[in-house]
């Protein structure tokens, strides 16, 4: 009897388990077309054909900007392409000290530090507090994003999981600690599958009232809060109560990168000690100079979160009056509830082949089961007239499918 292993077998089993759920996820292939977002260009096995992109978190557009394009242009006719390695070893470029700068300058922080990515920022982050504060303990949202899960994890310390949200349960598990006891809180700002918003005040003022750090996740309101696009923690006035503030550069600002701002200490211990950091090639300098010329522009240009939020709540509304089940966001994301996976995957592949409308289903684990949905993100760049478009295929697919309304009636 053969005993070996059937590693491709396992693999096969694997795949087949997700497909079997329903919630097997398939690429669309796109080619963004420069100054036409968010208009692409979609490649199937068909061929060609032009579709509008309704779930892109280049949120603002600005990674077709005339002005982010130009300096990232003008960077690499100007140094080349790669870093040429870590920020240790050659890596640090003028560029990154500048972008670094800009948005210590956007948090009201005394510094920041870049990382490759948000992903990266968050769990190299909360995994290297733990080396620095021996016997912390964090409390963490429940519906924290998966990078700031793992890092959190990877640290190994001791964590207790507050109800998304909850700040009487936070100040429950709060209670247990004594103020000598080192503590963090860990928590986002705008939640990106469900839209709504944490109570930043709030939490600061328990973080004050037990001693603790905070932690904010900004990635999904940096460039779109606040009067120059600092976040959530801007508009509310608070950047001065949050002791770590991190971001990323490839939501908003359209280009690709995540950072962490703080104290000039914490930076530089961060800085330090980040196995995230050190081992990794630093971005490109066309990358940060692209990104830093997309947090000046951003911070100078409030009219554009403006025409934003009009278009998230003028599709909202448009949904609502057709019935179809908007979910409760009060942010700029617009998530509609389907509650299948089969369904929302459905819904999604006839979208994009029959209307050429292309949003992404999002299924477990992403989000609980029985809450798949399709998350909307219009930009400034959403039209009147794609709106009409859109909202006439979701009311055509949504009775063709025979998926609840608003009032939970089948259509």
């Amino acid at each position: 009897m053969d005993s070996r292993v059937d590693y491709q077998a396992a693999f096969q089993d694997a795949v087949e388990k997700v497909k079997s759920e329903g919630r097997y996820r398939v690429f669309a292939d796109l080619k963004r077309i420069r100054g036409e977002f968010p208009r692409a260009t979609w490649t199937s096995e068909a061929g060609e054909r032009d579709v509008t992109v309704w779930c892109s978190n280049d949120y603002l557009g600005q990674g077709q900007n005339p002005v982010v394009i130009q300096a990232m242009h003008e960077a690499i006719d100007a140094v080349g392409t790669g870093s040429g390695g870590t920020r240790n070893i050659s890596g640090t470029t003028h560029h990154h000290v500048q972008l670094e700068a800009e948005l210590a300058d956007l948090h009201g922080k005394e510094a920041a530090l870049l990382f490759t990515s948000g992903y990266v920022s968050n769990e190299a982050t909360l995994e290297t507090l733990q080396k620095i504060l021996p016997g912390l303990v964090i409390f963490s949202d429940a519906l924290n994003h998966a990078s700031m899960i793992a890092g959190i994890r990877h640290g190994g310390c001791e964590k207790h999981i507050f109800r998304h949200n909850d700040l009487v349960h936070l100040e429950s598990l709060l209670q247990a600690f004594p103020a000598s006891t080192p503590k963090l809180i860990a928590f986002e700002s705008v939640y990106s599958m469900d839209g709504d918003i944490a109570d930043l005040k709030g939490l600061a003022d328990l973080a004050e009232k037990y001693n603790a750090m905070t932690y904010l996740d900004e990635v999904h309101a940096v460039g779109m809060y606040g009067k120059r696009g600092g976040g959530v923690a801007e508009r509310d006035g608070l950047m001065h109560r949050i002791d770590i503030i991190e971001g990323t550069l490839g939501k908003a600002f359209g280009v690709m990168g995540g950072y962490i701002t703080g104290s000039a200490l914490l930076i530089d211990a961060i800085r330090s000690y980040a196995h995230g950091f050190i081992f990794t090639t630093s971005l490109p300098p066309a990358l940060s100079a692209g990104a830093l010329a997309s947090v000046r522009y951003l911070k100078a240009h409030d009219e554009i979160r403006q025409l934003h939020q009009e278009r998230a709540a003028t599709l909202k509304r448009r949904f609502a009056e057709a019935g179809i089940p908007v979910m409760g966001s009060v942010s700029h994301i617009v998530p509609v509830l389907v509650g299948n996976p089969v369904h929302t995957k459905l819904i999604s592949d006839m979208l994009l082949q029959d209307y050429g409308v292309y949003v992404q289903p999002i299924n477990y684990p992403t989000v609980p089961k029985g809450t798949e949905r399709l998350r909307f993100t219009p930009t400034p760049f959403h039209t009147d007239a794609m709106m009409d478009h859109l909202v006439k295929a979701m009311d055509a697919l949504w009775s063709h499918c025979n998926v609840k309304r608003m009032g939970g009636v089948a259509a």
